[in-house]
C-alpha cells in the first residue's frame, strides 16, 4: 500500500503567488524601466516553469535549464517573434541564424531579477534554498571594453558638424550646411555631457529650476522628483557648471527659458513610451553620429561620460571628488549636494575641481 504524500506546509506558495507578493512588497521603489524589466522577466519565468509550480518544487536542474534558455533568447524577441512564448521564440530563432542572441550581460540581468525573487522568498520563509544561487555566467566582455570614450577626432567631428557651425535647422537639416545656428536640446545636451559627465536622461529631464546657485556657485542639481528619475541614490548630486559652458552661453539660454515661463529646460523633448525624455533623443543621437561620420564601434552618447572621467584623471582630481561629481559614489558621504542633503563635498571644492578639466586638443572657441 503506497504511503500517502505528506501534505504541503501551510505557507506553501506557487511561483506565481511568490512573484506577485514580491512585486507588491512596498520596500521596492523601482523606476518604470526597472518595473518593465521585472515584468518581462516574470513573463519569461512563467512561460518556462509554469505559474502553478510550487516554489519549493523548482529544482537546480530546472534553474540551470532556465539559464541555458536565456543564453539562446534572440535579440528583440518580442518584435521578431510576436505572439510566441519565449520558449517558442528560442526555437523559432534557431531557424534564423541572423536573429542573434542577447548578450551575457543581459542574460545575467534577467537572471539577477529572477534570483532576487527567489532570495526574497527564502527571506520570507516561502523557500528553503534558492535553486538559482551562484548560476551567474562569466561575462567574456570586460567592463572597459563595453563602452569607450570618444576619440579627439570623433569629438571634432561632433562639435565641428553643421549643427555647431551652421546648419539648415536642428530638426531634419542638422547635418547640412546652412546659416542657422539653433541652440536647443540637440545643441546643448552633448556639450553639457562633455563638461558635466551627466547621463543622457539626467540632462534631458532637467527643469529650469534645476539650475540653481548654491553657495554662490551656479550648479546643475540632479534629483529625483515628480517625473524625474535617477539611476541610483548616488546619482542625486550637485554639479557646478563648468566655466566653458558659461562661456558658450548656457546661462543665457537658461534665463531665456525662465523668462518664457518654461518648466522643462529642453521642453521640445517629449517623453518616450515609458516616460523618459531621453528615449527619442537617444535614437536621434545615434543617427547623428552616423550622418556626420563620427560613429565608431563601442562608442555612443555614454562615451561622453567616459571622456569626462578620463579628463578628471588627467587633471589629477581626487578620486572621491571625481566619483561624487559623476554620481559614481554610494552612500551619503559622496552625494555632493551640499546645503540640500548635507553630508557631501563643499560646492566650492567641486567647483574648483570641475574647472580643472579640459580637452587640450579640442578647440571649441567657435561655440
Amino acid at each position: 500500500m503506497p504511503v500517502p504524500a505528506a501534505p504541503p506546509p501551510p505557507n506553501a506558495k506557487t511561483l506565481g503567488e511568490v512573484y506577485d507578493l514580491y512585486t507588491a512588497d512596498p520596500r521596492h521603489t523601482w523606476c518604470e524601466r526597472t518595473r518593465i524589466a521585472y515584468r518581462t522577466t516574470r513573463k519569461w519565468v512563467m512561460e518556462f516553469f509554469g505559474e502553478d509550480i510550487g516554489i519549493n518544487d523548482i529544482t537546480r536542474e530546472q534553474a540551470r535549464g532556465f539559464v541555458q534558455m536565456l543564453t539562446q533568447v534572440p535579440r528583440h524577441a518580442d518584435r521578431k517573434f510576436p505572439g510566441l512564448t519565449i520558449v517558442q521564440a528560442v526555437e523559432a530563432a534557431k531557424q534564423r541564424p541572423d536573429a542573434g542572441v542577447i548578450s551575457i550581460a543581459n542574460v545575467n540581468a534577467y537572471l539577477n531579477k529572477f534570483s532576487g525573487v527567489l532570495n526574497w522568498a527564502v527571506e520570507e520563509g516561502y523557500l528553503d534554498k534558492s535553486p538559482a544561487k551562484g548560476l551567474r555566467l562569466p561575462d567574456p566582455v570586460k567592463k572597459r571594453d563595453k563602452r569607450r570614450p570618444f576619440s579627439i577626432e570623433q569629438l571634432r567631428r561632433i562639435f565641428y558638424s553643421p549643427l555647431y557651425t551652421g546648419c539648415i535647422d536642428d530638426v531634419y537639416g542638422y547635418a547640412k550646411v546652412g546659416d542657422a545656428r539653433p541652440r536647443r536640446a540637440r545643441f546643448w545636451i552633448p556639450v553639457i555631457a562633455l563638461f558635466s559627465g551627466m547621463r543622457m536622461n539626467e540632462i534631458c529631464q532637467l527643469k529650469v529650476g534645476d539650475i540653481r546657485t548654491l553657495d554662490g556657485v551656479q550648479c546643475f542639481v540632479v534629483i529625483e522628483d515628480g517625473d524625474k528619475r535617477v539611476k541610483t541614490a548616488a546619482s542625486e548630486r550637485a554639479i557646478p557648471i563648468h566655466q566653458e559652458l558659461i562661456r558658450i552661453g548656457l546661462m543665457s539660454f537658461v534665463e531665456e527659458q525662465r523668462a518664457a515661463g518654461q518648466v522643462d529646460l529642453f521642453h521640445e523633448l517629449s517623453p518616450g513610451p515609458h516616460g523618459y525624455r531621453s528615449t527619442n533623443f537617444s535614437k536621434w543621437f545615434s543617427r547623428f553620429l552616423v550622418n556626420i561620420g563620427a560613429a565608431e564601434p563601442l562608442t555612443c552618447f555614454h562615451s561622453f561620460r567616459h571622456c569626462f572621467r578620463d579628463a578628471l584623471r588627467d587633471s589629477r582630481i581626487d578620486r572621491e571628488v571625481s566619483l561624487a561629481l559623476g554620481g559614481w559614489t554610494t552612500g551619503a558621504a559622496g552625494s555632493g549636494i551640499d546645503g540640500i542633503y548635507g553630508a557631501g563635498f563643499r560646492v566650492g571644492l567641486l567647483h574648483e575641481a570641475i574647472n580643472c578639466i579640459s580637452y587640450a586638443d579640442l578647440d571649441l572657441r567657435h561655440l
